[in-house]
């Protein structure tokens, strides 16, 4: 089946704190695709945004014809089959079903196992809590939630070290759709600080070569107003 690309400029609804949008914005620049990015706040429940997404989740990609994409796994898709699909040795996907299947399970792993133990509870209690309204759930940082996060954090990062220390890349051979979903919820993580790097060396390397790609270096510009980057967040050789 001929796949054809289409010219026109997409859109992706996003926000810089959330893993599955970071997930996505490094597919684009993968795949050398220009979107225009709309910062979301979903608690803000606007009304135009619910009309496209009556979950308020993100992200949201607004493809051809501004239909809309939604969830990271799904706009992963819509762009492998569109855009990937045409970049050959540049595809984040395997060619055999068994290799694809492993990079799914950890793209899985880090989107959706990462999200619930660890990542969305910092974030929420140390980012979206400082920008909400006191009426939408603002309020100062649950350290119970915190704690918990953090104790779950550490074996994650054992997994993720024993992976980068016995593979090329996550999956396999070369960098897939499960680097970029580590990556992006990993390079949250480092942003606030909540990473111990020399517990893990191995991870720490394989993070290194993440960041020094082309696709990452927007990610490394993100800024949290009122909440900094630790110091080596944009230094590539930490």
């Amino acid at each position: 089946m001929k796949v054809l690309l289409p010219a026109v400029m997409l859109t992706l609804f996003h926000h810089p704190m959330s893993s599955g949008s970071r997930y996505t914005r490094l597919i684009l620049n993968e795949y050398d695709v220009d979107a225009e990015l709309i910062e979301e706040r979903p608690w803000a429940r606007r009304k135009e945004f619910l009309a496209i997404n009556p979950a308020a989740t993100l992200p949201v990609l607004l493809a051809e014809n501004d239909l809309p994409v939604i969830g990271a796994s799904v706009i992963a898709e819509y762009l492998d089959e569109t855009r990937g699909a045409l970049k050959r040795n540049r595809r984040l996907l395997p060619e055999s079903p068994m290799e694809r299947a492993e990079v799914r399970r950890l793209v899985d792993w880090f989107l959706v196992k990462f999200e619930n133990e660890v990542t969305r509870h910092l974030v929420r209690e140390r980012v979206y809590k400082l920008q909400m309204s006191a009426e939408v759930g603002g309020s100062a940082p649950d350290s119970t939630a915190i704690r918990a996060a953090r104790t779950n954090i550490r074996q994650h990062m054992k997994y993720l070290d024993w992976l980068a220390a016995t593979r090329d890349w996550l999956a396999g051979g070369h960098a897939t759709y499960s680097d970029m979903a580590a990556a992006s919820a990993i390079s949250i993580l480092d942003y606030l600080g909540e990473i111990d790097w020399a517990e893990t060396p191995a991870a720490r390397d394989w993070y290194a070569r993440m960041k020094s790609r082309p696709s990452f270096r927007p990610l490394l510009n993100d800024r949290i107003r009122g909440l900094a980057p630790v110091a080596h967040y944009g230094d590539l050789d930490f």
